[in-house]
């Protein structure tokens, strides 16, 4: 289990959720539920693993800033901008991932180079 838990993770994991549940309280079709409940889902994912484990917390982090461009480039390629709800859902969950993602970032690498043991 992480032994320190950073804010980023749970607001990651609070976004997906919001992006997962989305269809179930706006106006959809099903190319946008699909979307939303797979990118929203990884997020998730992504979330509970950086929650739950220090191994390769550096790739989820990245997960975490990559699954939010997916997010908000998602009402324009899969073609539901026209579904306001849930573009701007896409759009406000994807730029939160991106960010939290990123700030995470320096502090797993600090994190992670300074549990390298000494010589």
């Amino acid at each position: 289990m992480n032994t320190s838990t950073r804010w980023q993770d749970w607001v990651a994991l609070i976004a997906g959720a919001v992006a997962l549940l989305a269809p179930l309280v706006t106006t959809t079709e099903p190319r946008a539920t699909w979307t939303m409940v797979i990118l929203g889902g990884l997020t998730v994912i992504a979330s509970a693993y950086s929650l739950y484990t220090r191994a390769g917390a550096t790739m989820s982090e990245g997960s975490h800033a990559f699954l939010g461009v997916l997010l908000f480039i998602a009402p324009w390629v899969m073609g539901f901008t026209d579904l306001s709800g849930l573009a701007w859902t896409a759009w406000i969950t994807g730029i939160v991932a991106f960010v939290v993602g990123v700030l995470a970032l320096p502090q797993v690498r600090a994190s992670m180079h300074h549990a390298a043991p000494s010589h």
